[in-house]
């Protein structure tokens, strides 16, 4: 796919900018965004086939890349200010997002064969167990450094949050206590502390498991889709539920009557937000 006049460097970092916007706000799909500024095939494609498109597609994505570094930073201090400064409403809106992408995420499981008990077994052991885990896994395995190795575990998070269609990695890190210190480091530029590990974590969740997550979603489909609604909805679930045992849980301490009506509002606008962006997806996909 040759490059055209007006694919021009500077619209592909824009579409960076643009893109950049999915993978830091829970709930919104930088894959639909990619779908459609026209170039989330091309993205694909060079992902499952970097040899052989290396020499094509790099500098192609170059000004994308950028472009997604300076959205996300862009991004972070708003996102940060409003985590700081209203909590309960910002972590209702998220919940809210994922929330209206789940019709969608249900109606994809069953796409290619009709669901079965075993479906409704994996969903439901994947629920609990993983909602067990997350709860408890400060206790378990104790904090989640914001570190350089903690940082590549972010950025395989993110990666994952690209091969596994409906897995919002954003929602998993901000129960790991991760998303406030990688929002800080986007905002402080911090290349060395936050960009490249998150980088390298993604590059090496890519290189490990994309042909792996292929074959699955190919061969077991809606097993695979019903493990994934289950880790969303724990998730979710475990965002709006204060708790002790993680670093960045959400607090209710302070909520006034305005606060409430104010998380709401603001659960009804993310919903709205989820739904729409999931069926643009299947528009542009």
């Amino acid at each position: 796919m040759p490059t055209t006049r007006s694919d021009t460097p500077m619209k592909r970092f824009f579409k960076g900018v643009i893109i950049a916007l999915g993978f830091i706000l829970p709930g919104v799909s930088g894959g639909v965004l990619a779908a459609i500024l026209g170039i989330y095939e091309r993205l694909l494609g060079f992902m499952a086939h970097f040899r052989q498109n290396f020499k094509r597609d790099f500098w192609y994505f170059v000004p994308v890349g950028i472009g997604g570094i300076v959205g996300i930073a862009l991004l972070s201090a708003p996102l940060e200010f409003l985590l700081a400064h209203a909590q309960v409403v910002v972590l209702w809106g998220f919940a809210g997002a994922i929330i209206g992408t789940l019709p969608a995420l249900t109606q994809t499981a069953s796409a290619k064969t009709p669901r079965d008990a075993i479906d409704l077994i994996w969903f439901f052991a994947t629920l609990i167990i993983s909602g067990g885990l997350l709860y408890f896994m400060s206790d378990l395995f104790g904090p989640l450094p914001a570190n350089f190795g903690g940082f590549m575990v972010a950025g395989a998070l993110i990666a994952l949050g690209v091969l596994v269609p409906g897995l919002s990695p954003s929602n998993l890190l901000l129960i790991l206590g991760l998303f406030t210190p990688m929002l800080t480091g986007f905002k402080n530029f911090d290349l060395l502390g936050v960009y490249l590990p998150i980088g390298l974590g993604g590059i090496l969740a890519m290189a490990l498991f994309s042909k792996g997550m292929d074959y699955l979603i190919h061969r077991f489909h809606s097993r695979v889709y019903h493990f994934i609604l289950g880790i969303v909805v724990a998730s979710t679930i475990l965002i709006l539920v204060p708790n002790s045992h993680a670093a960045e849980s959400i607090s209710y301490a302070s909520a006034t009557t305005s606060t409430l009506l104010a998380s709401a509002a603001a659960l009804v606008a993310g919903v709205a937000l989820g739904y729409w962006m999931s069926q643009l997806e299947e528009k542009y996909k």
